[in-house]
């Protein structure tokens, strides 16, 4: 029974840890106005928080293209891949 006690808590207390990995609303608002600008859009869930910036995975553009593009920490492009 401790085993188990112990295994919920650790679940608990890791739990959060996860969550913070995703930027904040204040941060995908502004992803998603410069993204706007550039006619692009995409599924928020999609963002991933990288040490330079932001990877933006499965961006659908003006004219159906998809792309994968990397935003630096003030939201400029930095690189766009074609998927």
């Amino acid at each position: 029974m401790k085993h188990a006690t112990v295994l919920a808590l650790v679940a608990l207390i890791s739990a959060p840890a996860f969550a913070e990995d995703g930027p904040d609303a204040a941060t995908v608002e502004k992803i998603e106005a410069t993204l706007a600008a550039m006619e692009c859009q995409m599924d928020s869930d999609d963002i991933e928080v990288e040490e330079d910036g932001y990877d933006l995975d499965d961006v659908i553009c003006k004219g159906g293209n998809q792309f994968d593009i990397k935003l630096d920490k003030e939201f400029n492009e930095v690189s766009r891949r074609a998927e």
